[in-house]
């Protein structure tokens, strides 16, 4: 009992000490995210990067490359919404660098032959407005499809306006619906009525920044007047409404959002005027609705149905608070983990992972036992398969293949027919001399680490390596086609193993590659794991001679910014640069900046001495150290972030430089969390980060 006191006072004056240090924190004032200082320090630290990159020798080349391959109009048209007999796309290229919505017949896209139409030009639209708009969809109600809620965002920020437009004039609607800018949740209740979740004032937002109320906004009535359904608590995450289409029923659901990673399911009840309970575990994730069927994916045992699976519920009889059958209706094998689910009319198919690697199924459900039965659908071996969309009536899906040297093919596929092709993506560069490999390093807990190793047949080490990396939020890291890679910093990964050096995509601990456990390992007390996967993947490039000590760059975003911020400062010996966009880095006040506090689940919570006790061993920015040399990083970010707060980068950057270290910094005005608001942008960044690794690993002796 003493010792249990000891440890108690030790752990709260520890955490007193560092609540002592955090408040005289010198760079806090960088937090000012518009302030004058702050901005005239962002364009210091941007022009001293500019001063070091642009212009170097190849710059301007990488960068006209860049914008080439990205603004290629040879670029697969990806589907978007199928409305009857037309589908839509949204396309960006050189002319439209907000991009085109547009329509195309159905039979004629299948054909490979679309014939366009523009719905909306974004450009257009922005200058006649006076707007920076970006585009951040449009959802129109089935089944006419007449009306559509549109979102743009003014300069990318993950806020956005909401309007209703009329697919058959083209026009917004005069008096129609519009809600203000804000990070909203809006779907169609019916033709004259939404569900709204928004900023309402005062107290109507959850400390994470988003909605806490969910309202019924009548045609015709100002949105003041809306009759509320749900509220959640302060604390919670966020309110949001969706709605699923199951042949002519329109099933709309409210979520309260309690963490990042629970949520309590209401439904539109049999009376339809008031939403009531479900029995969806608040661990599971809705992801479809087919034949009267909720489908759901567990990340806890349920029922005695494991973890990763999915699950039917009877919609009928939870709107009418029945007893609810509870049918599996897959569990994927130990080396399998179920990525995406999409419905048609009849089949629902799902994509899963194996080893990483993709694999196609069609699940099928008897209406006599209810029972499911599921059947592979070959697509491409050993290859990264996506959903892209669906044509409910034909039971046809479209789904994708690619691998880091194939380019992506599009294919329309149906259960018993051999996939159809419908558009592949022209090779952008020459593979022949290059291979891929899928190797697996051992983590310091003695877990097995899949990575995807690009390099150039027949290469002798050690060379430069580029290692990508995210490990958290459940987010699944596939390889894709070089020109993709690493995320948002389009062909980079290309550009590097042209050069004769290696790039590897690894699969580290919390994501969801092999399910939720694979999330579950790197979970607030565990991120460790991460951190040590991370070093398990370098020292393997090293171990085996791709690569050595010092020679290797780490590149994460976001989360993966804390990521690469905790090995840099863990392991300074092992890495020679690192690549850092939009990233989280101080874990004592992350909670406090923006979006943050809906992370808590995810991270942890600073407040709480024995969450502090593992978040401050290895907060990146809490973690630098006098006298230490840490590899120089390239930060990238955007003021018009508003989810990870610009703080992070700026206070890191500061902190490092203080210290003597080197340090790239890139700050864009527009971008939102993506950073790159158009192509333009895109293609700059590839060409810094190319400059910056070039500078660092290869010629610096």
């Amino acid at each position: 009992m003493i010792r249990a006191s000891l440890a108690a006072l030790a752990l709260s004056c520890s955490f007193s000490a560092v609540a002592v240090a955090q408040e005289a924190d010198p760079y806090l004032w960088l937090e000012d995210i518009e302030g004058k200082k702050a901005l005239d320090w962002v364009a210091r630290e941007n022009a001293a990067t500019d001063t070091l990159i642009t212009g170097r020798p190849g710059f301007e080349a990488d960068r006209q490359r860049a914008r080439g391959i990205l603004d290629d109009d040879r670029q697969i048209a990806m589907p978007g919404d199928v409305m009857g007999d037309t589908i839509t796309n949204f396309w960006r290229d050189a002319a439209n660098p907000r991009g085109l919505w547009r329509q195309s017949p159905l039979d004629a896209y299948l054909a490979g032959k679309p014939v366009w139409t523009t719905l909306i030009d974004v450009d257009a639209l922005g200058k006649a407005e006076k707007q920076s708009w970006v585009w951040h969809g449009a959802d129109c109600l089935a089944p006419a499809y007449t009306r559509c809620l549109v979102s743009l965002s003014p300069g990318g920020t993950d806020s956005d306006i909401v309007r209703e437009w009329d697919r058959t004039t083209r026009t917004f609607v005069a008096d129609g619906f519009t809600v203000p800018q804000a990070k909203s949740s809006v779907t169609w209740e019916d033709a004259d009525t939404l569900l709204v979740a928004t900023d309402y004032g005062a107290g109507s937002m959850t400390a994470s920044g988003y909605p806490r109320i969910v309202k019924r906004w009548k045609r015709g009535t100002p949105l003041a007047a809306a009759e509320t359904l749900a509220e959640g608590e302060a604390e919670d995450v966020s309110m949001s409404v969706f709605a699923f289409t199951d042949g002519d029923k329109r099933w709309p659901m409210i979520s309260r959002g309690k963490t990042f990673y629970t949520a309590d399911i209401k439904l539109r009840g049999s009376d339809a005027a008031r939403y009531i309970s479900t029995i969806v575990p608040d661990t599971a994730s809705v992801r479809d609705v087919i034949d009267g069927q909720l489908i759901i994916f567990l990340n806890s045992d349920w029922a005695n149905i494991p973890a990763g699976s999915l699950v039917s519920l009877s919609l009928a009889d939870m709107a009418a608070d029945r007893q609810v059958p509870i049918v599996t209706a897959m569990t994927p094998t130990k080396a399998q983990a179920i990525e995406n689910v999409a419905a048609t009319d009849t089949i629902l198919w799902v994509k899963a992972l194996d080893d990483v690697e993709g694999k196609l199924f069609a699940l099928r459900r008897d209406p006599a036992t209810g029972q499911w039965s599921q059947k592979e659908v070959p697509l491409a071996a050993n290859a990264t398969v996506g959903i892209a969309g669906t044509i409910g009536k034909r039971d046809v899906v479209l789904a994708t293949a690619e691998t880091m040297l194939m380019p992506p093919t599009l294919y329309a596929v149906s259960e018993g027919q051999p996939p159809q092709s419908v558009q592949t993506l022209p090779a952008t560069f020459d593979a022949s001399d290059m291979r891929v490999e899928k190797r697996f390093a051992t983590s310091k807990d003695g877990t097995k680490i899949p990575y995807f190793l690009a390099r150039k047949r027949g290469a002798t080490g050690p060379v430069p390596a580029l290692v990508h990396a995210y490990g958290g939020f459940r987010a699944v890291q596939t390889p894709g086609y070089l020109t993709g890679q690493p995320y948002r910093a389009g062909p980079l990964g290309l550009f590097w193993v042209e050069g004769g050096n290696a790039y590897v995509l690894a699969n580290i601990r919390g994501g969801g590659e092999y399910g939720p456990a694979w999330h579950q390992a790197a979970l607030r007390e565990k991120r460790q794991n991460s951190f040590d996967d991370l070093h398990a993947v370098a020292e393997d490039l090293v171990a085996t001679g791709v690569s050595a000590k010092g020679k290797i760059a780490i590149s994460g975003r976001s989360n993966g910014g804390v990521l690469v911020g905790a090995a840099m400062t863990q392991r300074p010996d092992l890495y020679g640069a690192v690549i850092s966009g939009s990233p989280i880095k101080d874990m004592w006040r992350y909670d406090k900046m923006l979006a943050g506090a809906s992370w808590v689940a995810e991270y942890g919570d600073p407040d709480v001495p024995a969450d502090w006790a593992f978040l401050s061993k290895y907060s990146p920015y809490q973690g630098i150290r006098k006298g230490v040399t840490y590899p120089p990083i390239f930060l990238y970010l955007s003021t018009k972030d508003d989810r990870v707060h610009p703080g992070h980068a700026r206070k890191y950057a500061a902190r490092l430089k203080e210290l003597g270290n080197s340090v790239y910094y890139h700050e864009y005005l527009e971008g939102g969390h993506s950073v790159g608001a158009d192509h333009a942008e895109d293609a700059v960044r590839a060409a810094m980060l190319h400059a910056f690794l070039l500078r660092e690993l290869v010629e610096k002796k």
